[in-house]
């Protein structure tokens, strides 16, 4: 034999000892060991660094990727640039599958953030006016979502398919004795507007950038058995793999269920 030839039989034998010494089969050898992981401004920048420090003593790497805007992050998974993504609830994934063609799956819960309608103007529903201007998100998940919000507090009455089939839009509102107006805005665009409107449903991520706290200044308060659970999201061929599973497993640690629970006092509860 060679000194090359032996040379490299000895590389290839270091370098299998020292996989099967890290406890890796063929398995591991085959997984990603550092992962792109999308999420949204907020509390869940707080939420993955603990999730970052749990992956890491188990040898996998999070390079977090922090959007403020809902249409990017889907679109970013889809073309490769993330491997994962944990900013969306199933449906607002199962929309953005149908309308822009993604074939994106769940493979695992995080949170479930209860929604708010807040005010800068009113402490209470019962000093909501008539004809009062009410925000609501443009995109159809959490318009519907937030349309529901404004049943459940007497405001409005839809139509009975329409909350059937989670599809409500303003066109569905069959009752509104306030005679409320809604408006349709960008979700990332309600907290900025309060000063315009009487009450804006505002997601919890843009809430806490904004400052409000759902449990002081919320006027209308989701359930937080709400079935709207946050989730981790890859692409289809991606779900059986191995990292696929390992970040889940880390997400949902005793560590990061702990910081939950203490951190944001019922604002977001995990869904795990």
């Amino acid at each position: 034999m060679t000194p090359f030839l032996r040379h490299r039989r000895n590389l290839l034998a270091g370098t299998a000892a020292a996989l099967l010494a890290l406890g890796a089969g063929p398995a591991f050898a085959q997984d990603k060991q550092r992962l792109k992981v999308g999420i949204s401004v907020g509390n869940a920048e707080q939420i993955f660094e603990v999730v970052k420090k749990v992956a890491a003593q188990q040898g996998l790497q999070l390079d977090v990727v922090v959007f403020n805007d809902y249409q990017l992050p889907n679109a970013a998974l889809a073309a490769g640039d993330l491997d994962a993504n944990a900013f969306q609830h199933q449906p607002f994934l199962d929309n953005q599958n149908k309308a822009r063609g993604f074939d994106i799956v769940p493979v695992g819960l995080t949170v479930t953030a209860p929604l708010g309608f807040y005010s800068r103007k009113i402490k209470s529903l019962d000093a909501l006016p008539d004809g009062a201007s009410v925000g609501i998100q443009n995109d159809p998940s959490n318009g519907n979502r937030a349309l529901l919000l404004l049943q459940s507090a007497g405001l409005v009455t839809l139509k009975p398919e329409a909350v059937k089939n989670n599809t409500a839009t303003p066109l569905d509102v069959v009752g509104n004795p306030k005679k409320l107006k809604l408006i349709a805005l960008d979700a990332a665009q309600l907290p900025r507007s309060l000063d315009d409107l009487a009450i804006a449903s505002i997601n919890n991520d843009y809430a806490e950038k904004a400052g409000l706290s759902l449990a002081r200044d919320a006027v209308i308060k989701e359930s937080p058995r709400s079935p709207y659970a946050n989730l981790i999201a890859v692409r289809r061929a991606d779900q059986d793999k191995p990292w696929a599973k390992r970040l889940v497993a880390a997400y949902q640690s005793p560590e990061v269920k702990r910081f939950i629970e203490t951190q944001f006092n019922g604002a977001l509860v995990p869904a795990f």
